[in-house]
């Protein structure tokens, strides 16, 4: 007898390590839907510890999220990796550029709010936090909380933003004339700087109208 017909079998899914509450995991859902790319999530619930534990070592040594399993076995393990293989992957829509000059445009200014912001609002939040004790660096090792270093990142954030508010005069996007990879991190750094008390308004005006002007995007729903 023919053997019956088989259904055809669903390819495998990247699937993200993810944590709703962590402002980088979020950078990585709002990438993968801005590009459409299908994925599965496993959820490392870091408020119990659980990017520590053997088992997410295994997956990522760095102790971190976000992580995106490739269906290959492949593991990138941070947002940057995360970010080169989907555009390469998935090159519709160019979220990394569109031009050489483009791409030169967003991987400066990409560096420039990870260095200057992002790691400034984590290190005021990270040193001050009573949840952060012992957590004052990302990673496997425990590292003490240094108040002094709280102090200096939320200057370091508050600098940041004036001139992040400076640059956005006249402009409807963090670089080049569509939405990049370099918005995707300042939206997170924005939404994320509530944590040391940061929110734009009246004397941010163009960093809010910015943030505003991006409120209804699909993909920062993600």
């Amino acid at each position: 007898m023919p053997e019956t017909p088989q259904p055809p079998q669903t390819p495998a899914l990247p699937v993200l390590y993810d944590f709703k509450m962590a402002p980088s995991p979020r950078r990585a859902r709002i990438l993968l839907a801005e590009k459409g790319i299908a994925h599965e999530t496993v959820t490392i619930d870091l408020a119990a510890g659980e990017h520590l534990s053997e088992a997410y070592r295994a997956v990522n040594p760095q102790c971190t999220v976000p992580a995106l399993r490739l269906p290959d076995g492949t593991v990138l393990p941070d947002n940057q990796a995360i970010a080169a293989w989907a555009e390469a992957a998935h090159p519709e829509k160019p979220l990394l550029g569109r031009t050489p000059v483009e791409k030169g445009m967003v991987a400066s200014f990409v560096a420039r709010i990870e260095f200057e912001g992002l790691l400034a609002v984590a290190e005021a939040f990270r040193n001050t936090h009573p949840a952060m004790k012992d957590r004052a660096l990302t990673g496997a090792a425990n590292v003490p909380q240094i108040p002094e270093l709280g102090s200096r990142g939320q200057a370091r954030a508050m600098r940041f933003f004036e001139e992040l508010n400076t640059h956005l005069a006249g402009r409807d996007f963090i670089c080049c004339d569509h939405f990049t990879w370099a918005d995707i991190t300042a939206v997170v750094l924005t939404d994320f700087a509530r944590v040391i008390g940061f929110k734009p308004g009246a004397e941010h005006p163009n960093l809010l109208r910015w943030r505003t002007s991006l409120a209804d995007r699909p993909s920062l729903k993600a």
